[in-house]
């Protein structure tokens, strides 16, 4: 990682992203870099924030950063766990549910995103992601979708390998032809900076950057010609106080795994 004086990029990135999360009322979390904004979010900018994960759980509150959607600590500290066809269809797609915030091993200039396979190129086999989980159907239905994964040409691409879920199609429009409910991605967060969509054209744009990040380093990690608003503005770093929660989390994260590691 990157140091940037007191703090990592990494670090940068996910602050910026809890910060995303600042006055939602509820937030379907996806694993990893998602669900540590989320929680930083809920012990920082959004104490009142209520978590929800795929598995069921409502109100999730937990003291470590989850290993997957299935760790048990998201059910002991939940408010409510509903079984996955009640999450789905009664919460999710009856609109019960303000901002998903989704990662992605791809996306695209209208922030559609790939979790499904890689091309790895001539003579070799197809590279194989985890999927799509519930990402289409939280993209289709909540109110809004963040996203935040880390910016490089690899990840940021002209054209995806596989589409798994949709963020603005081609253009305006494609949602709403669709019957997608949603507002589909309103923010991509990632460590150089902050992309949003046009309102005209739905295609992403460079917004913010981040401290000591330039409008060309973000353009040399971007698959396309990532054009930038008329004003960039630049983001605030971490407070003390955010970098003190989220290092809290991680710890408390890798304690608990060395504890299993060393009770087996």
């Amino acid at each position: 990682m990157t140091t940037t004086e007191d703090f990592t990029r990494d670090e940068l990135m996910e602050v910026n992203a809890a910060r995303a999360l600042a006055g939602a009322r509820t937030c379907f979390v996806g694993i990893g870099l998602p669900s540590t904004a989320a929680n930083l979010a809920r012990n920082t900018v959004n104490p009142g924030l209520v978590l929800i994960y795929e598995s069921g759980t409502i109100g999730s509150k937990p003291t470590r950063l989850p290993l997957s959607i299935g760790d048990g600590e998201l059910a002991e500290t939940a408010d409510a766990v509903v079984p996955v066809p009640e999450m789905f269809n009664y919460w999710l797609q009856g609109g019960r549910i303000d901002v998903g915030f989704l990662g992605a091993a791809q996306v695209d200039r209208f922030a559609n995103i790939n979790t499904t396979v890689v091309d790895r190129g001539p003579d070799k086999p197809e590279g194989r992601l985890p999927g799509a989980g519930g990402a289409p159907e939280i993209a289709s239905n909540c109110g809004k979708v963040l996203m935040v994964l880390r910016h490089s040409t690899r990840n940021f691409v002209r054209k995806l390998d596989f589409v798994t879920t949709l963020g603005h199609g081609s253009g305006p429009g494609d949602r709403k032809e669709l019957g997608m409910p949603g507002a589909g991605p309103v923010a991509v967060i990632t460590d150089l900076g902050i992309l949003r969509p046009d309102p005209a054209t739905a295609e992403l744009v460079l917004t913010e950057l981040h401290p000591g990040v330039t409008v060309e380093q973000v353009r040399a990690a971007t698959g396309w010609e990532l054009k930038a608003a008329d004003t960039v503005g630049v983001t605030e770093p971490p407070t003390p106080a955010e970098l003190a929660a989220l290092r809290a989390l991680k710890s408390a994260g890798s304690a608990s795994s060395a504890g299993k590691d060393d009770a087996r």
